[in-house]
């Protein structure tokens, strides 16, 4: 007898776009360079989202990846990000990665910083 066993969905998901973006900006950085993103105190809501590259992953954050692109999650951040899509957005007011947060109450007019 066997038993079917269901992968878990990841806490925070990718968009296509945004890994497309990932990609295009980590080409001219060394190889194996991830984008990590985490949730830091302060900005005018309480939270802002900050975004940076790391080259290895800490053996406890969430390694997320899409068509080749990976994002790292360090453990704390994880429970301000449960649920969020990370998406990337070119419109008329610019160019930004942006994070839909089912978490946050409210936020800023920059899309920023967050309040939970």
């Amino acid at each position: 007898m066997t038993t079917d066993v269901l992968e878990a969905p990841s806490p925070v998901t990718l968009t296509p776009k945004a890994a497309a973006r990932i990609l295009e900006i980590v080409a001219g950085e060394p190889a194996g360079t991830m984008l990590r993103v985490s949730v830091l105190g302060g900005g005018c809501s309480g939270f802002s989202y900050d975004y940076g590259f790391d080259t290895r992953a800490a053996d406890d954050d969430l390694v997320i990846s899409r068509d080749g692109a990976t994002v790292l999650v360090d453990p704390v951040s994880l429970p301000y990000l449960a649920g969020s899509e990370i998406d990337f957005v070119d419109d008329l007011i610019g160019a930004s990665f942006q994070i839909r947060n089912p978490n946050a109450t409210a936020s800023c007019g920059c899309g920023t910083s967050f309040a939970i």
